[in-house]
């Protein structure tokens, strides 16, 4: 294969995976192009390419699935060659072959190799061939009692979609239906097959990259272990069980990864999954022919840039010296906009502030150690329901384990994240759990520590949180007031209150969540005085920062503000914790009030299936309504035992946040 040069480059993608090649692209002297539906016309993506090219609507199966409309923008917009990062058209054969057939360079695996692993059945069978450890297939139609726990998968794709564990016979058929349902609404193909459920396992994955001439190099192993509804949330490399168990593994699963590669005339970057257990037995799980999303920390403990690498053997390019060997410790976590407590519901809104502390390198290799970010958002970007609700992954790098989860722990609890939920206090929760810091943790993590166990504590303690609340506000409300206004100067922007006449407390009400905490202060001759509260004085105060002395320790906190739809709220954020805080106003809106038992849509979406009628007699978590929502399908469940009384919304309607999907009359006043 001789060199085919490379001059601009268009990612047929969006957010954080195309700001990531941008940038090997601009280091490398290389034009870059972005395509962008229309919910994504502002996104930074599109800013930082040096050209971009409208792809009308918002879907993706409108925008980033149109793989005709994507070729067309690459050849107005002038590039040579398409790269097509993750998710969307990466895996997909029919796409590659267009963009060859279009007289452009395609930065990935030949159609071929894509084909032969974009069936999972298909690409077990071939991996068997290899000798290349499997799970074998089950008929859904032929799965006994004997058979269980079995996991239902989509034969296409990945990300956690289409799949389903089952323990019961009694579901089996209810997940295939959804999980099929789910598969063709984000990859196109319905196709689904079971396997057996190993229930304490670890995922392991190798990272390989070959090129035309021969070489291929597996850049050592991954594991992502800690997942929820089995998408990945906490990646690193190396990985634990591999460390921990020893002897001849490594070796043994690189072997399994060139071999994987080889079966197939693998060229450029890939990974190769496995199921381990922890005696070390380990089965082929599926190849991800692309970029993976925790590319990172790979590229951390190596210092290869993967995307370059892609580049060259896009180019014809051979890999040349010694196959790259792991040095340090790298872990990634990936920042979600979401609600882990609420059953990992995403969340949408504009992201008010967005401050990650400490970062020392962008979409690169932070070098000797540090802290790296991959976003896909900033300050102001909106997050809709049409894409993955990731935010960014920020990653740490360092000598040991140990300090990398530490340095990663401190950079995320520190972080300024306001606008929307996110996932950042399960993350440091995560981090900081004995089972993960001694390297045991397996898939199952966030069923033997679910969120509501793991994250009570890790943010900031609700009632001192409204003091520093309202301490704020009392401040922000007298930065209008005339100059001649005298100001204590221990207290900037806050004025003491002091008179010789005893006064009132001044209450202030915020709410976290369902629960409202008052506050009750007054100024009297020895400062801050608060009334069911000891051991807190006030050091100083303004809107943006107030410090308080705790028993004898000054203690600062920086709040935030921005208005959601039910009314204003504040962020208060400080070295130990972070909190959110709804103003709560003296008098109730009438308009805002919804009947009891109202389900209300937690995020927009499109209404896919009702299983229940009005005068249907319910009991409590069963699930009456699904909306799908960021491509995946989301149940709302019945609060408790009662009645149906009130049905409004029906299969194929769009529905906004707070829409009400039902009412559930459970007789109790």
């Amino acid at each position: 294969m001789t060199d085919v040069p490379i001059t601009s480059v268009l990612v047929a993608n969006r957010g954080e995976i195309a700001r990531r090649i941008f940038a090997t692209c601009r280091r490398r002297g290389l034009d870059t192009v972005a395509v962008f539906s229309d919910a994504d016309a502002g996104s930074p993506h599109v800013r930082e390419a040096d050209a971009a090219v409208r792809l009308p609507g918002v879907a993706p199966a409108e925008t980033y699935l149109r793989g005709d409309l994507i070729i067309e923008a690459a050849k107005r917009a002038g590039a040579d060659a398409v790269h097509p990062g993750y998710g969307f058209l990466s895996e997909q054969a029919d796409f590659a072959r267009a963009v060859q057939a279009a007289g452009l360079v395609w930065i990935g695996p030949g159609p071929e190799a894509i084909a032969a692993m974009g069936s999972k059945v298909a690409a077990k069978r071939q991996m068997a061939a290899a000798g290349v450890p499997v799970l074998a297939d089950l008929d859904p139609s032929a799965v006994t009692e004997a058979d269980l726990p079995v996991l239902v998968k989509a034969s296409a794709g990945g990300g956690g979609r289409g799949m389903r564990v089952v323990r019961a016979l009694a579901d089996l058929e209810t997940a295939v239906a959804s999980a099929s349902r789910e598969a063709a609404a984000a990859f196109g193909d319905p196709t689904v097959f079971c396997e057996r459920f190993v229930e304490s396992g670890h995922h392991v994955e190798v990272q390989i990259v070959a090129d035309a001439h021969g070489t291929v190099w597996a850049l050592g192993e991954r594991e992502c272990s800690l997942q929820r509804r089995h998408q990945k949330v906490i990646e690193e490399a190396p990985a634990p069980l591999v460390e921990r168990i020893g002897g001849d593994l490594r070796a043994r699963l690189l072997a399994a990864g060139r071999a994987a590669a080889a079966a197939v005339g693998y060229l450029g970057a890939g990974t190769v999954e496995f199921l381990a257990d922890s005696a070390g037995n380990f089965w082929f799980l599926e190849m991800n022919t692309r970029l993976q999303v925790e590319h990172p920390v790979t590229e951390c403990v190596t210092g290869v840039d993967l995307v370059a690498l892609q580049l060259d053997v896009a180019a014809g390019r051979a890999l040349t010296g010694a196959e790259p060997a792991m040095t340090g410790h790298a872990i990634e976590a990936r920042l979600y906009a979401e609600s882990p407590a609420e059953d990992w519901r995403p969340q949408t809104g504009t992201v008010v502030t967005f401050d990650i502390p400490q970062v020392t390198a962008r979409f690169a290799d932070p070098g000797q150690e540090g802290i790296r970010l991959d976003s896909g958002v900033e300050e102001r970007s909106v997050v809709g329901t049409h894409y993955d609700a990731m935010l960014a992954k920020v990653v740490a790098y360092a000598p040991t384990r140990e300090a990398a989860a530490r340095r990663l722990a401190a950079a995320l609890r520190r972080a300024r994240i306001h606008g929307l939920t996110t996932n950042r206090d399960l993350l440091v929760a995560s981090l900081r759990h004995p089972v993960f810091l001694a390297g045991t943790a397996d898939t199952g993590f966030y069923t033997s520590h679910p969120p509501a166990v793991l994250t009570p504590g890790t943010g900031l303690e609700p009632t001192l949180g409204a003091l520093v609340a309202a301490l704020s506000d009392a401040a922000a409300e007298r930065v209008g007031q005339a100059e001649d206004d005298r100001v204590t100067p221990l207290l900037p922007g806050l004025r003491s209150g002091f008179r010789n006449i005893p006064v009132g407390y001044r209450s202030r009400t915020y709410a976290v969540g369902p629960d409202e905490i008052e506050v009750r202060y007054r100024f009297g001759r020895a400062g801050l005085e608060l009334d069911r509260m000891t051991g807190i004085d006030l050091v100083e105060a303004t809107a943006e920062q107030v410090v308080l002395d705790v028993d004898g320790v000054h203690r600062r906190w920086r709040v935030g503000r921005f208005t959601a739809g039910d009314g204003e709220r504040l962020v208060v954020d400080g070295p130990h914790g972070s909190i959110e805080l709804r103003r709560v106003p003296r008098f109730t809106d009438p308009a805002t009030q919804v009947p009891a038992g109202a389900l209300v849509a937690g995020l927009p979406g499109t209404v896919v299936r009702v299983q229940v009628r009005p005068g249907d007699v319910v009991v409590a978590g069963q699930p009456l309504v699904w909306l799908e929502a960021m491509k995946m399908e989301h149940a709302v469940h019945a609060p408790a035992d009662g009645t149906v009384t009130d049905l409004p919304v029906v299969v194929g309607q769009q529905v906004a946040q707070g829409t009400l999907l039902a009412v559930v009359d459970s007789g109790d006043d």
